[in-house]
């Protein structure tokens, strides 16, 4: 089991407030998403639920029991960080028995559990290796192998996909999203990146200044943000969002419209001036500095052949304009 609940949990540094209040629940076996900005508390938030930081009031509940004073080692919860933090002299056997070693159990059943983390991270083939003898994605598996064979109610990864070039990164999202899968065990991840959110979460949630601004799937997000700050951070590239006239002719402070639902079209519309011009294949994204609405971002067609300084006709695709009012809510 891993539910997790969290009910008015705050978390102060003197007299600087983090988190002002959560409440939240993490269902048994979901993969959720803390994303935000930096400095919005995500992490703050992890190492509450780990008990890395102590707690300036609230409850946090893990399956039913109250675990708000409870230190790091009695949670059942293990903890992928953004350093790898690998034994160097060690092997990567080793390294991954060494949480079981320090917990004093018998070395058989310890390397029954080593022994199937490796085969399910495909590590089997470098147990006897030490770290400087891998790549950074193994040696993010060899975190990550250490974590399981702890057989955690639930996993905590901060970042950990930050130290690794682009390509890694692909691959190493995709092998966590399979062990997920593969382990059914609760996974909480925490990351700046909105397009790993994406990918990976059963169930997102948006922080901003320590307070939760929408938590849903990545397309209930994605097609009904609650606000501003969740439509322009979710979505890449960026939502466009739009005020003055053109909003109040809708009966809106801000409108938002994302970029592939812009339309080039001959005539009418919002007319602009192409500068950035990027063809990627399959899609052309291009910022178009238009005459009434300021800069917007357009994701078109692979086929489509504007370039810089080019003069173009853009318009909203219908019902697919967003409505925010001054509050900066969506409206109806």
């Amino acid at each position: 089991m891993g539910k997790i609940t969290l009910h008015d949990v705050r978390k102060n540094f003197g007299a600087t407030e983090v988190i002002p209040g959560i409440d939240l629940t993490i269902e048994n076996g979901e993969f959720v998403v803390f994303v935000g900005p930096s400095g919005c508390g995500k992490s703050t938030l992890l190492r509450l639920i780990a008990g890395l930081e102590d707690t300036s009031g609230g409850v946090i509940s893990i399956d039913g029991v109250d675990a708000t004073a409870l230190p790091p080692a009695k949670r059942g919860l293990a903890m992928v960080f953004q350093s790898y933090a690998l034994y160097p002299h060690m092997t990567v056997r080793k390294n991954i028995m060494f949480p079981l070693k320090m917990a004093g159990m018998e070395i058989g059943e310890a390397t029954r559990r080593a022994d199937a983390a490796a085969r399910v991270l495909n590590l089997t083939n470098y147990m006897e290796r030490k770290p400087g003898q891998l790549s950074g994605g193994q040696r993010q598996r060899v975190a990550i192998g250490r974590a399981i064979v702890r057989e955690p109610a639930a996993f905590l990864f901060d970042e950990p996909l930050s130290n690794l070039d682009a390509a890694l990164r692909v691959n190493m999202r995709q092998e966590i999203t399979e062990l997920h899968q593969s382990l059914k065990t609760t996974m909480i991840y925490v990351t700046h990146d909105q397009v790993e959110a994406m990918t990976m979460a059963d169930k997102i949630v948006v922080l901003n200044a320590g307070r939760i601004e929408q938590v849903g799937s990545p397309l209930e997000l994605y097609n009904q943000p609650k606000n501003t700050f969740v439509a322009g951070f979710i979505g890449s590239p960026k939502m466009n969002l739009i005020t003055g006239p053109e909003a109040e002719k809708l009966g809106a402070a801000t409108i938002g419209v994302r970029p592939e639902h812009l339309d080039v079209v001959s005539e009418g519309g919002w007319s602009g001036i192409v500068g950035l011009s990027e063809h990627l294949g399959s899609d052309t994204f291009l910022k178009v500095t238009t005459d009434i609405v300021g800069t917007l971002n357009v994701r078109a067609g692979g086929e489509v052949r504007l370039r810089h300084g080019d003069r173009v006709n853009l318009i909203p695709q219908a019902g697919k304009v967003h409505r925010f009012g001054a509050d900066g809510k969506a409206m109806a």
